[in-house]
């Protein structure tokens, strides 16, 4: 009779041990997602901000340019 309740109580304490794994898996799963999530904003400002100085410096540069090709033409 012993062997028999020392097995049922294994057999709950297993079922309760894998009951509670899929809930911490959701936890990481969300934390995951989140540092993802923000991570790709991260990034996606980084670009932004960097396509916008490669376009000023670009834009501020194209007069001079223009003004030496017109002065390397005559």
């Amino acid at each position: 009779m012993k062997k028999i309740v020392l097995i049922a109580a294994a057999a709950g304490l297993m079922s309760l041990a894998a009951c509670n794994k899929p809930a911490d898996t959701s936890a990481n799963n969300a934390a995951d997602a989140a540092v993802i999530d923000n991570t790709a904003g991260v990034m996606e400002d980084t670009s932004n901000a960097t396509t916008n100085e490669v376009v000023g410096n670009a834009m501020d540069a194209a007069p001079e340019a223009t003004g030496n090709a017109t002065t390397n033409a005559m």
